[in-house]
């Protein structure tokens, strides 16, 4: 590891500890030439999978058009910011785990509305109209009464 300050190729490695998050090494180094000390972190790169469109076209997994699908769908809809940072880990890892290096784009929306059947009921049919491209009434009464057959009694 060189130096940040002299760019000395010989550090010493101090002291070595897990970060509070538990997802990264830090460690403190000491420079054997200008007695210096700074910290590295060491963290696991993971890459998204290559996302492949309708077309044919590929693009890289950009979690900020996730996440602008998901506001899209839930707009003026009672879910919180916290339950949206949900949806998009929950749907990241998914995308992680899969162990694929190229994933259709049918899939990551079909991980869409799987979450916002989760949340919201009405921002899953506003999400699934678009994205399945509904053409008539049949097709929202058919979606409707898939979500509504999960309904809980009320009180």
């Amino acid at each position: 590891m060189k130096c940040p300050f002299c760019q000395h190729e010989d550090t010493q490695v101090l002291d070595t500890r897990v970060s509070e998050e538990g997802d990264a090494i830090r460690r403190r180094r000491k420079c054997g030439k200008c007695d210096k000390r700074f910290t590295t972190y060491e963290r696991i790169e993971l890459s998204m999978p290559i996302i492949v469109k309708k077309n044919g076209s590929r693009t890289e997994f950009s979690s900020a058009k996730l996440r602008g699908s998901l506001m899209l769908a839930l707009r003026k809809r009672p879910v919180s910011a916290e339950a949206i940072d949900t949806a998009v880990a929950t749907i990241e890892e998914k995308l992680l785990t899969s162990g694929r290096r190229e994933v259709d784009s049918v899939y990551v929306g079909e991980l869409v509305m799987q979450e916002l059947k989760r949340l919201d009921k009405i921002a899953y049919i506003r999400f699934a109209s678009v994205y399945k491209n509904f053409e008539d009434l049949a097709e929202f009464q058919d979606a409707i009464a898939e979500v509504g057959h999960e309904r809980k009694p009320r009180k």
